[in-house]
């Protein structure tokens, strides 16, 4: 604890946006270059080092955070990083994309501002790559057993890395022509530049592991044939099979996928194409969906130069203060969050009826209706009460030419014919089945992230990926020295 006063006399500051002119001219990412380290070395002097982090609690990776605070405080970048790396394998990704339910279990924020713990975590991992503390780790002889790992997500690439450095032989299976799953074509830009995840690709195949990109498992190779070829199997594919919005109009042309626009904004960014074929420019454009799917598309909207962007959020305004009859310290609280594309469509006011930024809450889509050529033009909505009921009276409607579904996600897609070849059992909701170890109905086949768990956050993605490799790896020898930070039935904090 460098400053026993830091959380007395230090008020909290984050990294600083660029302005909102500035940045929705462009893809970067919209924090200002270089601003973050002046200001962190104080940052990290507000953790009180208590003595229940309670910040461990509330991150599935464990990750040791009051140690790493207290080393940035002192200026040991070298040692921050190798104590962050103990628990995270990726952390310029967290940084920038988790939500951060450490902070809202920070004990600091019981009554005052939480530290800002993804910042710190963002700026060892900056520091880290700057200074050459994460250097490729391979292993020091192999294990001659193999491991095909089918999906490259921050789950998939997890397992690679964790049974790569632990001397197995590796492949990773990803079905779009580049690796990164969601992280390379779901994430926009502006969230997370792709140069961060090159970086890691490139050192993981340094310690040697091996990619097939373009390989659709189910599809391009048989499931059956690839587990003969391996001596293990880790299914990472994600929860990418998305969920409709069963209203009349849905039909319409217009009306998409939000997983069907975004990935196309993102190949624009990657060079494959000069615009998007699903453009929001001059549009009147309305997100279904409220969560960070919903976000990402409205940023990607308002760059895009869409004429109008609404955004639909069932659920009431939230307040901006935990209630804590609800949502009690620890747990993560739903409160009235900015994030950046929320910030930008406020200022840009792309929504002039919104109630707050973009978003309008508590509305539920009644239908859409087209015009002669089929194509949308309006969707109906009407208000809902704390029972998701609609409150009579209450009917509107916004002028609209496209549409985005962002509704998030059931479960693992099964067009590939993954699931069924290798004749998998199934949870009622659509997830894998798996045992307390991650392994599945079939010997040697074993489950984690998304596909398995449900839709989650990046961090929880990461941890299923080292704790599946540890269980892979105690199957393949018998016993493993790899960590294993949750079991498949372990659950954020929650009232």
């Amino acid at each position: 604890m460098a400053d026993p006063k830091g959380f007395m006399t230090t008020p909290r500051q984050e990294w600083p946006r660029r302005p909102v002119e500035e940045r929705v001219r462009d893809w970067n990412e919209v924090y200002v270059p270089g601003a973050l380290l002046p200001i962190i070395n104080q940052q990290a002097d507000r953790c009180m080092d208590c003595g229940i982090p309670f910040c461990h609690e509330a991150c599935p990776l464990g990750n040791l955070i009051p140690e790493w605070n207290d080393l940035v405080s002192r200026e040991d970048w070298r040692a921050a990083s190798d104590r962050l790396h103990a628990t995270n394998n990726f952390p310029e990704f967290t940084g920038r994309l988790c939500p951060a339910p450490c902070e809202a279990g920070c004990v600091l924020a019981i009554n005052q501002p939480a530290v800002t713990i993804k910042n710190v975590e963002c700026a060892i991992a900056d520091r880290a790559w700057e200074e050459g503390f994460a250097p490729p780790s391979p292993p020091d002889r192999l294990s001659g057993r193999t491991v095909a790992v089918i999906g490259s997500g921050p789950t998939g690439l997890a397992a690679a890395q964790q049974l790569t450095r632990a001397g197995h032989t590796v492949a990773v299976y990803e079905k779009d022509d580049r690796a990164g799953g969601l992280m390379r074509y779901g994430i926009p830009e502006f969230k997370m530049e792709k140069h961060h995840l090159e970086r890691r690709l490139e050192q993981m195949r340094a310690e040697g592991t091996r990619f097939r990109t373009s390989t659709a498992v189910g599809r391009d190779i048989g499931a059956a044939e690839l587990r003969s070829r391996y001596d293990a199997v880790v299914i990472a594919t994600g929860a990418t099979a998305w969920r409709e919005l069963v209203v009349p109009g849905r039909e319409l042309a217009g009306v998409h996928q939000a997983m069907q626009y975004l990935p196309l904004a993102n190949r624009v960014c990657e060079g494959d194409l000069e615009a998007s074929p699903m453009s929001a420019a001059g549009r009147h454009v309305v997100i279904v969906g409220g969560g960070d799917t919903g976000a990402d598309c409205l940023g990607t909207a308002v760059r895009q130069g869409a004429a109008s962007v609404t955004q639909l959020d069932i659920y009431a305004l939230p307040g901006t203060e935990r209630d804590e009859d609800v949502e009690p310290w620890p747990t993560y609280p739903k409160i009235y969050r900015l994030s950046g594309a929320h910030e930008e469509a406020g200022e840009l006011r792309t929504a002039p009826a919104a109630d707050a930024d973009a978003r309008l809450f508590a509305a539920s889509t009644l239908r859409f209706s087209g015009d002669a050529e089929g194509h949308v033009r309006a969707l109906h909505l009407v208000e809902v009460d704390a029972r998701r009921q609609p409150v009579s009276g209450t009917e509107r409607e916004l002028p609209v030419d496209m549409a985005l579904l962002a509704l998030g996600f059931s479960g693992p897609d099964r067009e590939d014919g993954l699931i069924d070849q290798l004749g998998l059992a199934m949870e009622s909701r659509g997830t894998i089945a798996r045992d307390a170890g991650f392994a599945t109905n079939v010997p040697g086949v074993f489950a984690a992230g998304d596909a398995a768990r449900g839709q989650s956050l990046i961090v929880w993605a990461i941890a299923e990926g080292r704790a599946v490799a540890a269980a892979v790896d105690r199957y393949l020898t018998g016993s493993s020295a790899l960590p294993a930070p949750i079991g498949p039935y372990d659950r954020p904090m929650a009232v």
